[in-house]
């Protein structure tokens, strides 16, 4: 049985969802609205602000489809009410990071400063202090774009093993390797 799955989903007060008998389901909250497909054979009931998930058999597929959808959904309803953020720091000498609107431009290290057009549903702002790294702040309501965006972002520049110079997410551990040896 899914662990996930059948975990049920509780609606906080100000949270609107609306499932259809196409088997898509809207949460609307403060922050704006979401929608979701979600697989034929997975079924939504919502009683008294609860929200629970059930499937049809034990079949693999619909064992994994059971806590995916379940997972989506209550990301859905967080990302509503309080919404998602991510910070990324860019080490390196000068590595600098410039947020215009919908706009961010990287310096990292490269003949040209990349500019990164980031999607409407994610605000960015870029803080440099003097003797840190720069640090990139992503929010969003939407999860799975915000992930992307930052995974897009991290991809430009990745850590390298020997010095970490690169863009990383801040508290992410970077697995360091020996330099040469000394020659004898």
């Amino acid at each position: 049985m899914s662990r996930i799955g059948k975990e049920p989903i509780q609606v906080p007060a100000g949270v609107e969802v609306g499932i259809s008998d196409k088997n898509v389901v809207t949460v609307k909250g403060p922050k704006g609205t979401l929608t979701q497909t979600l697989d034929p054979a997975i079924k939504v009931t919502k009683e008294d602000g609860v929200l629970t998930f059930s499937r049809p058999t034990d079949l693999k597929h619909h064992r994994s489809m059971h806590g995916l959808y379940r997972a989506l959904v209550a990301n859905m309803v967080e990302g509503v009410t309080k919404g998602f953020t991510t910070q990324q720091e860019l080490v390196g000498v000068g590595y600098r990071a410039t947020a215009k609107g919908q706009q961010l431009q990287l310096s990292l290290g490269f003949s040209h400063n990349v500019i990164f057009e980031l999607p409407k549903e994610v605000t960015v702002t870029a803080t440099q202090e003097k003797g840190k790294n720069p640090i990139v702040k992503l929010e969003s309501m939407d999860k799975q774009v915000l992930g992307a965006v930052a995974a897009k972002i991290r991809s430009l520049r990745k850590p390298e093993p020997y010095k970490g110079k690169g863009v990383r997410f801040v508290g992410e551990n970077i697995r360091r390797k020996a330099g040469k040896a000394a020659g004898k």
